[in-house]
C-alpha cells in the first residue's frame, strides 16, 4: 500500500457546512483557507473532534501569521528564512516593544476587516512549502513515524516485526465515536462489529487528529526513556476547553487566532511539523518541558503512532506513550479555565467530569471573567485575548461573542480514562457586558451575583424535593437530585435568552428584577408538576417527631416561604 495517496493540503478531509445552502461539503486545507467565509461551521463526528481540527488549523495560522503581516510580507523585526519560512534567529527582549505588538495586532485587524473573509495567498505558500509533512503516507508521514523510527524509540520486546508487534490500538479505539479497546466492547456503538474497523481515508484523518488531543490511557506501551514516566492522556483531554464561535469558520478561527499575549516576549511558532526529525520532537518531549508558544501547545501529541496500511482499509496503529509536559502554570494554552491547586497553590486546567456533567457554562460564569478581580482567579486566554480586541476597538463594543465549550469526559476509571460522554455547550454575550469597566454597576459582578441568587433558589427547590421524597418513603436524596437536574436544565434556556438581551446602557437593577421573576415562574411551575402528579400519600403525608404535618401542600407552601425571603422581589409600583 505504499503508492497510495492522500495530502491533507490538497485532498478534501475537513467536513464543513457551506453558509449558501446549509448543505455538507468536504475540502482541503488550501480550499478551506481560501473560502473560510463560505462555510458556516466545521462539521465534523463529533464536536470534541472540530475542536481538535480548529485547533490544527489555528496552529497553521498562528505560525504563518506571526511571521508575515496580511500583506505577506515578514515583519521588519523578524528574520526570516526564505527557504523554511521559519524565524531564524530569535528575538531580543529588550528588542520586542509595543511597536512590535502593535504589528501583530495591525495583521489581525486587517485579517478580520478586510471584508473578503478569507485568509491571504502566504497560507497558501506555507503549506505547500511543508506540503510532504501533510502527506498522509511517505517518508513524513503526517502525525506519524515510520517503522524504523517507531523501533528507535521503543524497547526491544515493544518493537515491530514483520509488520506484527505489542502495542497496537484499533480503528475503532481512535473512533471515538466508538471507543472500544480489545478489553472492553462498546454497547451503544453507531457500527456493528464487522464494520467497526473500516475506514476511509478522510475520516482516518480526522480521528487521527482527534485521538492525538483525547488520547486515554488504555494503551500500556511506552518509549525508552532514562527516567520512568506515566503514560498520560492528550493534551485537549486534560482541560475544560473554552473557545469563541463565530457566524462563519472565517470569523470563528479570527476570534480565536491569538497573535500576542499583552507584555509578554514574543516566542517562535514551532508546531510538530517543523521540527527537524521525530528524534528531535521526541528528545524535547523528554524534558517536559511546556512549550513556549501555542502552535507547538495546539499540535502536541500524546503517543507516537505508526500506521501499517497492508491490511487495507484496515490499518494496523502502533502506539507507544511519550512524556506528558506538566499542566500547571501552563498559561500559553488559551483554551482552557483554570483552578487552584490547593497542594501546590499554583494553577491547573480545570477538568470535566462525569459529576459536573449537567452543570452549564453559564452556571460557571465566574470561572471565565474575573469578576472581583481578585488574584485567585486567572481568566482564560481566550477571554484576554478578545478583551484587547474589544479594548483597542479592533472588535465593535456591541459585538454579540459566543463563549463555547465542546469535549470528551472521562469515564474516571485510571487504568483507562476511555470517553464516557461528549458535551458540548455556550452562552452568549455582549462584548460590552462581558468586558464592561469596574465601577458600581460592573456588569460582570452583577451577572455573577444573579447566579449566586439563582443556585441559592436552585436549592431551595432541591429541599423541596427532598421533603417530597421523603414523603413518599423514597430514597429522598437521589430522588432530590433528580428533580434538581431537570429543574436546571429549564433554566438554562431562559438564562441565556436574559444574558444575551443584556447591554451596557441597561438598569442593572431592572434587569435583574426580571430574572427573579421569570425564576420565580418557573421554579413555581416545576413545583406544580410535581404536585399535579400527587398521590393520596402525598395529600395525607405524615407527622414528624415534633408533631407536624408533613405533605405536599406543607412543602410547596415552604418552598414559596423560601422563595419569597430570598428574592425579594420588588413589588411593582
Amino acid at each position: 500500500m505504499s503508492d497510495r495517496k492522500f495530502n491533507l493540503v490538497t485532498d478534501p478531509w475537513i467536513k464543513v457546512i457551506e453558509k449558501g445552502t446549509n448543505q455538507e461539503k468536504t475540502v482541503s486545507l488550501i480550499k478551506l483557507f481560501q473560502n473560510a467565509h463560505d462555510y458556516r461551521d466545521l462539521a465534523g463526528e463529533m464536536r470534541s473532534q472540530d475542536l481538535a481540527i480548529l485547533r490544527f488549523l489555528l496552529a497553521i495560522l498562528t505560525t504563518v501569521y506571526s511571521r508575515f503581516n496580511a500583506n505577506n510580507e515578514p515583519y521588519d523585526w523578524l528574520t526570516i528564512d526564505e527557504n523554511t519560512m521559519q524565524v531564524s534567529q530569535s528575538v531580543d527582549e529588550d528588542d520586542y516593544d509595543q511597536e512590535d505588538e502593535n504589528d501583530l495586532l495591525d495583521t489581525w485587524k486587517t485579517l478580520y476587516q478586510n471584508g473578503n473573509g478569507h485568509f491571504t495567498g502566504i497560507v497558501t505558500k506555507y503549506l505547500k512549502r511543508y506540503e510532504d509533512h501533510f502527506c498522509l503516507f511517505g517518508e513524513h508521514p503526517f502525525y506519524q513515524v515510520t517503522e524504523s523510527e517507531y523501533n528507535q524509540f521503543v524497547p526491544t520486546k515493544k518493537q515491530i516485526k514483520a509488520g506484527k508487534g505489542p502495542g497496537t490500538v484499533a480503528v475503532k479505539q481512535i473512533n471515538r465515536q466508538i471507543s472500544e479497546s480489545a478489553h472492553t466492547p462498546a454497547v451503544f456503538s453507531p457500527k456493528a462489529d464487522e464494520f467497526k474497523n473500516d475506514i476511509k481515508l478522510d475520516e482516518f484523518v480526522r480521528w487521527l487528529i482527534t485521538y492525538q488531543n483525547f488520547t486515554g490511557v488504555t494503551d500500556k506501551t511506552k518509549i525508552k526513556t532514562t527516567e520512568k514516566f506515566s503514560v498520560s492522556r492528550g493534551w485537549l483531554y486534560q482541560l475544560n476547553p473554552v473557545y469563541a464561535a463565530g457566524n462563519t469558520i472565517f470569523q470563528t478561527l479570527m476570534l480565536n487566532l491569538v497573535l500576542m499575549r499583552k507584555g509578554k516576549m514574543y516566542y517562535p511558532q514551532k508546531p510538530v511539523w517543523e521540527y527537524e526529525s521525530v528524534e528531535d520532537y521526541v528528545n524535547k518531549r523528554k524534558e517536559q518541558q511546556i512549550p513556549d508558544n501555542i502552535a507547538e501547545i495546539y499540535t502536541s501529541w500524546s503517543r507516537i503512532l505508526h500506521i501499517d496500511w497492508h491490511q487495507g482499509e484496515r490499518p494496523t496503529i502502533f502506539s507507544a506513550g511519550i512524556p506528558m509536559f506538566d499542566s500547571q502554570d501552563a498559561f500559553i494554552e488559551p483554551m482552557t479555565i483554570w483552578r487552584i491547586d490547593k497542594k501546590s497553590n499554583r494553577y491547573k486546567p480545570a477538568v470535566k467530569w462525569l459529576r459536573s456533567l449537567g452543570t452549564a457554562m453559564w452556571r460557571n460564569f465566574g470561572q471565565y471573567v474575573n469578576v472581583n478581580g481578585t488574584d485567585d482567579m486567572h481568566e482564560p486566554g481566550i477571554v484576554e485575548w478578545l478583551n484587547l480586541l474589544k479594548n483597542k476597538g479592533i472588535i465593535p463594543y456591541n459585538s454579540h461573542l459566543t463563549l463555547a465549550s465542546a469535549t470528551l469526559v472521562s469515564d474516571g476509571n485510571a487504568t483507562s480514562q476511555a470517553p464516557a460522554a461528549e458535551v458540548y455547550d455556550d452562552m452568549h454575550v455582549n462584548a460590552d457586558v462581558l468586558f464592561d469597566k469596574r465601577n458600581p454597576n460592573y456588569w460582570p459582578k452583577r451577572i455573577e451575583d444573579t447566579i449566586e441568587l439563582t443556585q441559592i433558589i436552585g436549592k431551595d427547590f432541591w429541599q423541596f424535593a427532598m421533603k417530597i421524597g421523603q414523603i413518599r418513603n423514597s430514597d429522598a436524596a437521589p430522588f432530590a437530585n433528580r428533580l434538581s437536574s431537570k429543574f436546571y436544565e429549564s433554566l438554562n434556556e431562559p438564562f441565556k435568552a436574559w444574558l444575551v438581551h443584556l447591554t451596557n446602557h441597561d438598569d442593572r437593577e431592572r434587569e435583574i428584577e426580571l430574572w427573579k421573576e421569570t425564576l420565580r415562574k418557573l421554579v413555581l411551575d416545576a413545583a406544580s408538576q410535581v404536585i399535579q402528579a400527587s398521590s393520596p400519600r402525598d395529600i395525607r403525608g405524615f407527622v414528624d417527631d415534633k408533631g407536624i404535618v408533613n405533605n405536599i401542600f406543607t412543602a410547596n407552601n415552604h418552598l414559596r416561604y423560601k422563595l419569597q425571603v430570598d428574592l425579594k422581589i420588588e413589588k411593582k409600583r
